[in-house]
């Protein structure tokens, strides 16, 4: 699952899977089929469907055809990593139920992508973005994809990703990985999307499914959303499963929707919330389901009682200003703004987090790839390490240090890591957002979710700004990201972050918030910042100053 903390069917297998979508599409799309996907929304889409106005495989042979015609080339944002070769039989059986009359899901014939370290039955290799998962294709879907296909959703394909959901090296490059490449912002093209859910940030936004699932361990979920003009959810660990999806710490791993609105990210979080067997973390989920799409459509701010953690604000003057204006919005709409100015993360927080995610890296990554085909054959972390050494594609940017320092720790038994798990989880979240939540009498915390997008750079590695994620992520508590205005053109996000198990309220917060500001609009695919409108010509000299 994804990292961003230090921001703080196969590749070899088959050619087949690297080819372009649109050369694994059955067909091209034909002028019936003609449909403008761009920023249409689950619930539009779900009405078209409904009135016969537009088919499931209409859907899928539009979001192919765009694939190919923006992610495989023009822009060329690789954020998507493999399509499914079933896509379009699954849409025609979507249309043939939906004809017959027969009880449709709530997601009946939507096109979903999900991050390509969480297992498809199709056919196709969960490689987690590396090149030792080439081959790893298990021919068995993730719980969580069993529900989406249940609730009738279709799955388009597989999301690019930052490598190992980027805890392979702390120097690594967001959004890139030996099988897929680098993922482009789609805002600005040498602008970075973010990790570890690149891909889905950067699909999602750029309208290449209608929603997506990412995955967070800290930040990587709500990063990529942030910095690509999304809605994000890190729901509350348990809420959503982790079965049969690439591990790094089970303490903090989740699953988490991605969409252009909160309705749609609501709309995903229905289909794809659960308890499952198999996931003890999970055994409290279905006792706390919500109707989300309810709390979405319902949420409103007057009354609530939102506390401002201070210590995120303060880095950037255009961000404050941002900040500001949201404040301003919520308080129009009927909220109280507490302020909450002396907190701050407790110091020993960074270190018991580090503590319990290489450790549990070890233990879980080692237990995952025992259930792999045998045609994986690095078996181990240590056997991983081993493989980049001897593949230089691997580690050609950057190296594995994080692998390494956490194939020298030892297991869940020691009781430095108990110690440390221990002491995260009440820094984080009994004397963290509990005590703040209680003792203020607040609904939620609110505070800017991250900066802009910073300029991928091979040279200096990532450059990122300071975010909230840690406190929730740690905590294994509630996250949301909203669209909260642009930067010189670049997306800025607004998190909600909440005790265990408040979705809900979180949902019905950002809901009230988006419609009362409607930030978000589709992105403009430009080659830069500085090539824009807005800013290319502030870049010249002025032609009346001489």
């Amino acid at each position: 699952m994804p990292c961003t903390r230090r921001l703080t069917a196969a590749l070899l297998a088959s050619a087949f899977f690297l080819l372009a979508p649109h050369e694994r599409a059955s067909s091209a799309p034909t002028a019936q089929d003609e449909y403008a996907v761009t920023e249409k929304s689950v619930a539009t889409l779900e009405a078209d469907l409904a009135s016969g106005r537009v088919t499931s495989e209409a859907l899928v042979r539009a979001y192919l055809a765009r694939i190919a015609a923006i992610d495989a080339s023009g822009p060329a944002l690789r954020s998507v990593i493999v399509t499914n070769p079933h896509a379009l039989d699954d849409a025609r059986a979507s249309d043939a139920a939906r004809r017959a009359g027969k009880s449709l899901g709530g997601l009946a014939g939507i096109p979903v992508l999900v991050k390509d370290n969480i297992e498809t039955s199709d056919g196709t290799a969960t490689t987690a973005g590396s090149l030792a998962l080439a081959k790893n294709v298990t021919l068995r879907d993730a719980p969580l994809v069993k529900r989406l296909r249940a609730a009738g959703a279709i799955v388009l394909g597989k999301t690019n990703l930052s490598e190992w959901a980027n805890i392979r090296s702390s120097h690594s490059i967001s959004g890139w990985s030996a099988v897929g490449g680098l993922v482009k912002n789609p805002y600005a093209l040498d602008r970075n999307a973010c990790g570890s859910s690149s891909g889905t940030g950067s699909a999602i936004a750029a309208s290449l499914a209608a929603v997506g699932v990412g995955t967070e361990t800290d930040g990587s979920v709500t990063c990529p959303s942030s910095m690509n003009g999304l809605v994000g959810l890190k729901p509350t660990v348990g809420l959503i499963s982790r079965t049969h999806v690439v591990p790094i710490s089970h303490t903090q791993d989740t699953p988490g929707p991605m969409g252009r609105s909160v309705a749609d990210v609501a709309a995903l979080l229905t289909g794809i919330a659960g308890s499952d067997p198999a996931d003890v973390a999970t055994l409290q989920a279905d006792a706390h389901l919500h109707d989300y799409v309810a709390a979405a459509r319902d949420g409103s701010l007057a009354g609530k009682r939102l506390g401002v953690l201070r210590y995120a604000t303060g880095g950037s003057p255009d961000i404050d200003a941002l900040f500001a204006r949201a404040i301003a919005a919520l308080k129009a709409r009927g909220a109280t703004i507490v302020e909450l100015k002396t907190f701050k993360p407790d110091r020993r927080l960074g270190d018991a987090e580090d503590t319990v995610l290489f450790t549990e890296l070890k233990a879980d990554l080692n237990a995952y790839l025992t259930t792999t085909p045998t045609t994986v054959t690095a078996r181990t972390l240590g056997a991983l390490i081993a493989f980049n050494r001897t593949h230089p594609r691997e580690i050609s940017l950057f190296g594995q240090d994080e692998f390494e320092k956490a194939n020298l720790l030892k297991g869940l038994t020691n009781p430095a890591y108990r110690k440390a798990r221990a002491l995260a989880h009440r820094l984080a979240g009994p004397a963290g957002i509990d005590a703040l939540v209680k003792r203020n009498k607040l609904d939620a915390l609110i505070a800017p979710s991250y900066g802009p997008a910073w300029r991928t750079d091979v040279v200096a590695g990532d450059n990122s700004s300071g975010s909230v994620a840690s406190l929730p992520a740690v905590a294994g508590y509630p996250h949301l990201t909203v669209p909260m205005g642009y930067v010189r053109t670049m997306p800025v996000g607004l998190s909600f972050v909440g005790p265990a198990w408040s979705e809900a309220t979180l949902l019905g917060l950002g809901a009230a918030y988006e419609r009362a500001t409607t930030m978000r609009h589709a992105p403009t695919y430009a080659e830069s910042v500085e090539t824009t409108p807005a800013i290319a010509p502030l870049l010249a000299p002025d032609p009346n100053g001489k």
